[in-house]
């Protein structure tokens, strides 16, 4: 490294939909220190690294600078890409990675004080914490599969419910009431009904024909 080139220190904030909030992830880099311009928010899914900001700040970390993640999960979902990343800013870029949330085991400055132990270290508790990733996500998809099956079991219907006659709102069933008459005597359309009351047409159908046989 050139002995008058400055290093910085990055924060890395992600979470996975742009309704997500990031401010708790904020705050804590602020408390540390790091400048606004160089704190990179993602607001994406962390199943690849195909993501601006942090491709940004990428392309910015030079040897010696350090970079602060509140979570290993923020830095992606894909652990095998989490290492190869961890290995790429740390050992090919020669820069640092914190994670706040378990400051005193990811801290990758620690392993460079241990020298080649510290980097075979390094590997293996990479390699168990892949290892333990993996067995979660295979233990929530399990779950999740159970779950739905029980559902069924159970005669739950999963996803959006269903509409009919006995679901619609008090003004849909009020306003059914008083326009109904209309509708079979041709003042309005099925059109006119089905946009008042707010009704894709198929559900709009479905609750006429219901409402005639009531």
């Amino acid at each position: 490294m050139n002995a008058t080139s400055k290093t910085y220190v990055f924060g890395y904030i992600r979470v996975s939909t742009k309704d997500q909030n990031t401010e708790r992830q904020l705050i804590k880099m602020k408390q540390i220190g790091i400048e606004d311009r160089h704190i990179y928010i993602d607001k994406q899914s962390g199943k690849d690294f195909d993501r601006p900001q942090y491709q940004l700040m990428r392309n910015n970390i030079r040897e010696g600078d350090l970079i602060y993640i509140d979570a290993l999960d923020r830095l992606g979902r894909n652990y095998d890409g989490v290492i190869s990343e961890w290995k790429y800013i740390t050992r090919e870029l020669n820069a640092d990675i914190v994670v706040l949330e378990n400051e005193s085991l990811f801290d990758s400055r620690k392993f460079k004080t241990m020298g080649d132990m510290g980097k075979l270290m390094e590997d293996q508790f990479l390699s168990l914490l892949a290892y333990v990733a993996t067995q979660e996500r295979l233990k929530t998809k399990q779950r999740q599969s159970e779950g739905i099956e029980v559902a069924k079991t159970n005669g739950k219907h999963l996803g959006r419910p269903k509409m009919n006659l006995t679901t619609l709102t008090l003004d849909q069933r009020n306003m059914l009431d008083s326009l109904y008459p209309q509708l079979k005597s041709g003042s309005i359309t099925a059109t006119d009904l089905m946009n008042k009351l707010n009704l894709k047409r198929n559900t709009f159908y479905k609750i006429i024909k219901e409402y005639d046989a009531s």
